[in-house]
């Protein structure tokens, strides 16, 4: 047969599968009202896994295509049948209260790493141009100042473009599930800084681990020794000793008297930081188009896959995925995601509502807009 051939007969079967599908899911909206009536759950784990296992035999060697098929029609059929039921509810009225209120994010004060000239204040002066920025040592001190109210909002990197992501934040972000209310993307450029007047004379260069990362290549090429610590801006103070430098800003350089010996140390001319602030309160900003939620997966083959096809069905494009492990839990995972999209769109909003329902530690942590700062 020709191409053309084959591809009429597919699309012939395509007509005959569409109205089995449709009826499918006519089927699966009418479960639902049984549910309801008899005070049943939506998900049945027992019965997927036999449907899953039965499709499986059938199917010979396609078993692990009709996994795949099979899995996504019944997570399309528990969307429905959330639907159908009003599911998430919880979320749709969190939703829908800060939506109608509908206020950009607004702060008196920021809490945030180092000190004056750090990215991290940077970025909160980007982010809230008139709020007072309070320095913390370290990440798990901002979380603390916004969890005790000492501050409106904490302003945290959580992704290099070319260090990766700053995983104590996340695992920080995870563990008091506080929203997301903005982002910034900064550039970050890094210099060498120190008392001393000489490269040669650097013994030790300090910094944050992030930060060391993005300038490896410069300090190897140097034969210089990295020393980590709490933030750049510590780095900065800590260049005051004799034989001790810093990967820092020329900002927080300038700001305790060093030398800058080279500037734009960074191994990537395009190196970027993104910053979130983050909030005890959901808030829902007009133009919202970045949502970021967190949840965990059940351990069955396939869940993590299934929950991310529900994305690509509904148009949905993934722009960041975390895996963090769970405290004291072996080898179980919190899982990160950002995507584009707006809560005030009806099927986004019906998604994570079904997610909600199904997902174990399910948050939805915001539904922001993110700067460029340049």
């Amino acid at each position: 047969m020709t191409l053309e051939e084959l591809r009429a007969r597919i699309d012939a079967i395509d007509g005959e599968l569409l109205p089995l599908f449709l009826r499918r899911m006519e089927c699966a909206e009418k479960v639902a009202e049984v549910k309801r009536r008899e005070g049943l759950p939506v998900f049945d784990a027992e019965r997927e896994q036999k449907i899953l296992g039965r499709v499986s035999r059938q199917a010979g060697k396609r078993a692990g295509a009709a996994r795949l098929l099979y899995s996504g029609l019944m997570a399309a059929s528990r969307a429905a049948q959330h639907a159908a039921l009003g599911g998430g509810a919880a979320l749709r009225r969190a939703v829908d209260s800060a939506a109608a209120a509908a206020e950009p994010p607004r702060a008196e004060s920021a809490a945030c790493l180092g000190s004056e000239g750090s990215f991290s204040r940077e970025a909160a002066r980007r982010l809230f141009p008139g709020a007072r920025p309070l320095f913390f040592p370290d990440f798990p001190a901002v979380f603390a100042a916004v969890a005790g109210g000492g501050a409106d909002f904490g302003v945290l990197p959580v992704e290099n473009s070319s260090a990766g992501s700053v995983g104590e934040v996340y695992d920080l972000l995870l563990r008091h599930r506080f929203t997301v209310a903005a982002a910034v993307s900064l550039p970050v450029r890094h210099c060498l800084a120190s008392s001393e007047n000489d490269v040669k004379k650097i013994r030790i260069v300090y910094s944050h681990p992030q930060a060391l990362r993005q300038c490896a290549g410069f300090l190897k090429e140097r034969g210089l020794g990295a020393a980590p610590c709490a933030s750049t801006a510590e780095a900065a103070e800590r260049a005051k000793a004799p034989g001790a430098a810093a990967v820092c800003s020329e900002a927080a350089a300038k700001a305790r008297g060093l030398r800058v010996l080279a500037r734009d140390i960074q191994d990537s001319a395009g190196n970027r930081t993104r910053f979130v602030a983050v909030g005890r309160r959901l808030i829902l900003p007009p133009g919202g188009d970045k949502i970021s939620l967190c949840f965990s997966v059940p351990h069955r083959p396939g869940t993590l896959s299934s929950v991310l096809s529900q994305f690509a069905a509904a148009g949905l494009n993934l722009t960041k995925i975390e895996s963090r492990p769970i405290p004291e839990r072996d080898f179980e995972y919190d899982f990160y995601l950002d995507f584009a999209g707006s809560v005030r769109d009806a099927g986004t909003l019906d998604l994570l509502c079904a997610l909600s329902e199904d997902l174990p530690r399910f948050s939805f942590l915001g539904n922001y807009t993110e700067l460029d700062a340049g």
